[in-house]
């Protein structure tokens, strides 16, 4: 009669049961972007991401990159907004490694384009590195689909610049018009708060030729914010850098968030624009549908996230 050397069995068994509770996390963690993605993948829509504050290199804009990759694998997104300050600090040829390319290498290797903004903590030249494709200007317009964006450069708001945007806008016929730029015209935060002076420059501009929305960093939260004379103003400050418990209160903040870093998925499909804001664990913080604006209609209205999927679009 032969026995088993019970040490033996006990060690297989327990390896038996690690191993698939390993195959049990795996599966949880392949899926869990998946799960939490509330985007409604409609074909042939406009897909991008939206960062602001970002380059820090340090380990939190590393694991927002990796996020981002995730949920990329389930909404693949084409490209990433930048809202200016993309590199803090040192700018040298290893630093526009260790502060871009490296957390967001997953990324670039797909083909995800980055569209950069600058802030006042960008050195002017960016807008000559290719990656960040600005094609050597501080601000320009590009157009994907319905949707036609314009990046600003609001730390130097020059009349040149406010007429060169009023060209722009004036001769878009896009569906979506979408400007993005460092400083909030709008903002509860309170570190900086909104650029006021900034805001009676421009924000006549975006009014007269129909601005949907206006996406800005600066301040390292992020808010979205009541519509402000029919335009949508989001804040997303803090991809990279963070400010905790810096909001205000305000009755014009519908959703802020100011304990971790976020990053923002968008996608646009006719007359909505769907968002899913995330921060760098996974988590959503805040999500749901905009309305694109009728030209003679005032009051305009924000849909529950939980209504993205039931929409007839």
């Amino acid at each position: 009669m032969r026995f088993r050397n019970p040490s033996s069995a006990g060690a297989t068994l327990v390896a038996f049961f690690l191993i698939v509770a390993w195959l049990v996390v795996s599966v949880q963690s392949l899926g869990a972007s998946e799960e939490s993605l509330v985007l409604p993948l409609k074909p042939q829509s406009i897909r991008f991401a939206v960062i602001g504050d970002s380059g820090t290199g340090d380990k939190p804009q590393y694991q927002v990159g990796a996020e981002m990759a995730r949920f990329h694998d389930h909404f693949p997104f084409d490209f990433v907004l930048m809202l200016g300050d993309n590199l803090y600090g040192s700018e040298r040829a290893p630093d526009f490694t260790r502060k871009f390319e490296s957390p967001y290498r997953r990324l670039l290797d797909a083909g995800v384009k980055f569209y950069a903004s600058l802030g006042n903590h960008d050195d002017p030249n960016e807008r000559f590195y290719k990656p960040f494709n600005m094609g050597g200007q501080r601000y320009y317009t590009f157009r994907r689909g319905d949707a036609q964006f314009f990046a600003l450069d609001s730390t130097y708001m020059d009349p040149r610049q406010l007429d060169w945007l009023e060209t722009q806008l004036s001769g878009s016929r896009a569906g979506w018009k979408i400007c993005y730029f460092h400083h909030p015209l709008y903002s509860h935060a309170h570190f900086h708060g909104p650029d006021t002076d900034l805001r009676a420059r421009l924000e006549p501009v975006l009014q007269r030729y129909g601005v949907n929305v206006v996406l800005s960093g600066h301040e390292h939260v992020y808010e979205r914010l009541k519509p402000q004379n029919r335009i949508y103003y989001f804040v997303l400050g803090n991809a990279g850098q963070l400010r905790p418990h810096d909001l205000r209160p305000s009755p014009d903040t519908i959703k802020g968030f100011d304990l971790d870093r976020t990053f923002m998925l968008v996608e646009i499909a006719g007359d909505k624009f769907c968002f899913q804001t995330v921060s760098r664990t996974g988590e959503t913080v805040d999500s749901g549908v905009l309305q694109k604006q009728a030209k003679s209609t005032a009051n305009q209205h924000v849909l529950p996230a939980a209504l993205a999927h039931a929409l007839p679009f």
